[in-house]
């Protein structure tokens, strides 16, 4: 435990408990403000067998969709700077297979948003095998809705993204990810090296690949992309994720490595389509929402199927990350929502 542990104790209990329930086998919790860190914790062991290695603030995450987040959209935010247009390019203007009246309007912005007609998942690993594949294959999936009549979290958006990204900045997207990577401090990246696997939390033994995943991306179309994807596919610590949301919160005041102030301002503000609570590739604050009901309406974040979360408040300057691994040893499961709410609502009470 790193921090004021007094001020923190209600947080680490809930913690302990959600292990001790086996809610999930491992979790860290990383608090800071734009000064930097503030409380660390970790709890639990990497799987819940008797002899598994304690879970330590050093243990590395499946970050899952925190992906679109950290990658995607901090990548997205570089691209805007260089381009003011960019948000505003039609998809069909960059990816050819992306034909259709129904989907011509779609912009880079409405994938953003996850307001592009979309559907949320389809098990694209089944039938598609590489980027070409991927590609038309989303590009002739039948809309779910208009485009920017509604908002439906949408995986596969977040896929042409990635492909977008790398058709416009001109590399693949693990690497154009190394120049946020080495800005963090910690590990975070992509397809971790074998070497690092026993510092890894396994998530669930995956029928469709027939093994336990420890170092191997959870979502099925990440791997099947080699399991680098804008969707999901990152690993990395409590520490790389939180340094990440100290630069957010830094962001929202002052010009960084990440954007200009004015960028990150706009990739906060809640989106204009009907009922959505989305933002640029980030979510906002609701009162069901996983931050729980003590940060302000300001506040942006997004969570991670596997049990991961990000949250960032720049009205109380506190951001909040908790990692675990809720999917060992399957992803059948309950608390994870409840753990999170009340998590949130204990640090900001903590927080005073």
């Amino acid at each position: 435990m790193r921090g004021d542990a007094a001020s923190f104790a209600a947080v680490a209990e809930l913690l302990r408990a959600a292990v001790n329930a086996h809610v999930t086998p491992a979790a860290v919790i990383d608090v800071g403000r734009a000064s930097g860190l503030h409380f660390q914790f970790a709890t639990g062991a990497l799987t819940y067998a008797v002899d598994a290695p304690p879970c330590t603030t050093a243990t590395v995450f499946d970050l899952a969709s925190l992906t679109k987040v950290i990658a995607t959209t901090a990548l997205a935010m570089r691209a805007t700077e260089h381009d003011t247009r960019w948000l505003d390019r039609r998809v069909v203007d960059i990816v050819p297979e992306w034909r259709g009246a129904d989907r011509a309007t779609v912009t880079l912005r409405h994938l953003l948003e996850h307001a592009s007609g979309l559907p949320a998942h389809v098990k694209l690993f089944e039938v598609a095998h590489d980027r070409r594949e991927f590609l038309a294959r989303i590009a002739e999936c039948p809309l779910a809705y208009a485009p920017r009549t509604a908002s439906a979290y949408s995986d596969l958006g977040f896929i042409v993204l990635g492909f977008v990204l790398e058709s416009t900045l001109g590399a693949p997207l693990d690497r154009l990810f190394e120049s946020v990577a080495s800005r963090l401090d910690g590990p975070i990246g992509f397809n971790p090296a074998s070497s690092t696997t026993s510092a890894i939390a396994p998530t669930e033994f995956d029928p469709w690949r027939g093994r336990l995943l420890q170092g191997e991306v959870h979502d099925e179309n990440a791997a099947a992309l080699g399991g680098v994807a804008g969707h999901a596919g990152l690993f990395g610590t409590a520490r790389a994720v939180g340094s990440f949301g100290e630069t957010v919160l830094r962001t929202f005041t002052e010009d960084t490595w990440l954007s200009r102030r004015e960028t990150m301002a706009m990739f906060a503000s809640r989106s204009t389509v009907p009922e959505s609570s989305r933002a640029l590739g980030w979510d906002t604050m609701l009162p069901t929402s996983s931050c729980g009901t003590h940060m302000s309406l300001g506040a942006i974040g997004h969570t991670g199927f596997t049990g991961t979360s990000l949250w960032v408040d720049p009205a109380n300057d506190v951001y909040v990350v908790l990692l675990t691994n809720r999917v060992h040893p399957t992803r059948v499961g309950e608390g994870i929502q409840a753990l999170r709410r009340s998590v949130h609502d204990a640090v900001m009470a903590a927080l005073g």
